[in-house]
């Protein structure tokens, strides 16, 4: 399944790297930038999320925040957030549910690893829809951060 412009965004409740429970419905009312990941402390995963802490301006204010999603275990997403002074939450997917509601799921990943999040991002508009999505099949490969930042202005 892979979702488009306009659908309804999957509903969500995970923990996040302070082991508390966040759900999309937190976010009611805010644009949301989703990421996804594979996994915390790869190189490409690193720079992806530094890309957004040092944006964070134009993801976190008063009508947009952001949360990045791997199926790291919280313990490892917040030592991860600590060493790289990451300014946003992130979510522990462990048992894949949201992962494979977005459609943003290796089955099949590197070195025999199954059911590691793909590098994808999504923004949800402050009524809970879709207004873009993006799942990279290839996870060498950064979102595009253009994109996403030109779909945020036409929501302001």
């Amino acid at each position: 399944m892979s979702l488009k412009i306009g659908d309804k965004a999957p509903a969500f409740k995970l923990v996040d790297s302070d082991k508390k429970e966040v759900s999309l419905s937190d976010f009611s009312g805010k644009n949301l930038i989703v990421h996804f990941f594979p996994a915390a402390f790869t190189g490409v995963c690193t720079t992806q999320l530094c890309t957004v802490r040092d944006a964070i301006s134009l993801y976190h204010n008063d009508s947009c925040e952001v949360v990045a999603i791997s199926v790291d275990l919280p313990f490892t997403l917040g030592k991860f957030k600590e060493l790289q002074n990451l300014n946003f939450t992130l979510l522990s997917d462990f048992n894949k549910e949201a992962s494979r509601a977005y459609g943003a799921i290796y089955e099949d990943w590197i070195l025999g690893l199954k059911g590691v999040s793909k590098r994808s991002a999504f923004v949800i508009d402050k009524e809970g829809m879709i207004q873009y999505a993006e799942v990279l099949e290839n996870a060498g490969e950064l979102p595009n951060f253009e994109a996403i930042n030109q779909t945020l202005l036409n929501l302001a």
